[in-house]
C-alpha cells in the first residue's frame, strides 16, 4: 500500500460558489483508506472533520447510536441495522471501512482436549459484544458451514448491546465488564472464546480448523465480503445539508485513492467498496445473516437504506 506522510501535500477543491463552512464531529479509524484523511493530505476549503481521539472506534458505538454524538461515524453494520429497525436517525453512506474474513477469531484452550464445531452445542463462549460484526458472521458460519444450533449455545457478553432497547436473545448472559476472558478460558469457565486480535499463545487454538484455507473456500461459495465497518451519517445533515454529504464523499474517495496501489491483473477483490452498485451484494449478504439471527425484525431492502442523495454517491 502506498504510505501517507503528514508532510504530504493537502488535496482539496475550491469552488467558484463557496458553500458556508462547517465542521463536522467524526469518529474514523485508521486504515489504508482513511490515512490521507485523519493525517489531513485530503481537506476541503469549507468543510473539516474533527475527529474524534477515539483509538478505536468500536469502543465508541455506543456513542453514535444512543446520544448521536457524531455527525459522521465509522459504525459496526450490526449496529447500524439495529439502530435503523429501532428508529435512530442515521444515515448510511455506501461505503465498507473495514471487512475480514472472520474464521480465525473463535478459539479454544487446547490444553483442554481438541474443539471443533460440532461440539459446540451445550458449550459457552465468551464475547465482548454479542452483536459485533465479527460474532455475528462467526454464528452465521457455525450454523450454515458447520451445522450448528447456535440457539443451544450459551453466550457469556461483557457488555450489553450499542442500542439502547436491543434485548440480547435468552441464551446471552451478561458477566462483568472488567471479566478477564482469557483468564476464564483458561481456568475452564469458558469452552471458547471470540476475540480480536488473538494473541500468541501456544494454548490457543481456533476452532475452525485451518481458518485460512477456510475462509478462502467460504469466500469462493459466496463471493462477497464479510462486512464489519460502513459510515454513518446524522440523519439531519442528509436533510439539510446535501452538499456537505456530497463533499464528505468526495473527500473518503479520494482519501481511498491516495491510499489504494494501482490496479493489476493479480489484485485481489477490494475489500473496501465504495459505491451502491458496488457495496449492494455485501450489504445483501449481511442484512440476510442479521435478520436469519434475529437481531433486526424484518429483511430490508438494501435500497431503502440510502437516500437519494446517498444512493447517488459516485463509485470509486
Amino acid at each position: 500500500m502506498n504510505t501517507i506522510s503528514a508532510s504530504s501535500p493537502r488535496v482539496s477543491e475550491v469552488s467558484d460558489a463557496t458553500p458556508e463552512t462547517l465542521a463536522l464531529r467524526t469518529l474514523l479509524g485508521r486504515y489504508a483508506n482513511t490515512a490521507a484523511l485523519k493525517d489531513g493530505v485530503v481537506g476541503s476549503n469549507w468543510l473539516t472533520l474533527d475527529f474524534d481521539p477515539a483509538a478505536k472506534p468500536a469502543h465508541a458505538f455506543k456513542r453514535v447510536v444512543r446520544d448521536i454524538e457524531f455527525d459522521v461515524a465509522e459504525l459496526s453494520v450490526v449496529t447500524y441495522l439495529i439502530a435503523k429497525s429501532m428508529g435512530r436517525p442515521i444515515a448510511l453512506l455506501p461505503a465498507v471501512m473495514f471487512s475480514r474474513m472472520q474464521h480465525p477469531y473463535l478459539v479454544y484452550d487446547s490444553q483442554r482436549g481438541v474443539m471443533r464445531p460440532q461440539d459446540l452445542a451445550g458449550k459457552r463462549i465468551g464475547v465482548a459484544y454479542y452483536t459485533t460484526a465479527t460474532s455475528t458472521w462467526l454464528r452465521e458460519i457455525l450454523a450454515t458451514d458447520y451445522g450448528v444450533d447456535i440457539g443451544k449455545i450459551s453466550w457469556l457478553a461483557q457488555e450489553d448491546p450499542h442500542v439502547a432497547g436491543f434485548v440480547d436473545p435468552p441464551n446471552v448472559r451478561r458477566i462483568p465488564q472488567n471479566s478477564d476472558l482469557l483468564a476464564m478460558l483458561f481456568s475452564g469457565e469458558l469452552d471458547a472464546l471470540i476475540m480480536t486480535p488473538v494473541p500468541e499463545h501456544p494454548r490457543l487454538k481456533p476452532v475452525i480448523d485451518e481458518p485460512g484455507p477456510a475462509a478462502a473456500a467460504w469466500y469462493a461459495r459466496h463471493g462477497h465480503l464479510q462486512l464489519n465497518h460502513m459510515i454513518v451519517v446524522k440523519s439531519q445533515l442528509v436533510a439539510e445539508r446535501p452538499d456537505a454529504v456530497k463533499e464528505l464523499w468526495r473527500m473518503l474517495v479520494k482519501a481511498k485513492q491516495m491510499g489504494s496501489n494501482e490496479p493489476t491483473a493479480s489484485k485481489q477483490p477490494d475489500s473496501v467498496p465504495y459505491g451502491l452498485q458496488a457495496v449492494a451484494p455485501h450489504l445483501e449478504l449481511a442484512i440476510d445473516c442479521i435478520f436469519r439471527q434475529g437481531l433486526i425484525p424484518r429483511r430490508f431492502d438494501v435500497h431503502e437504506l440510502f437516500s437519494e442523495t446517498t444512493a447517488g454517491l459516485g463509485a470509486v
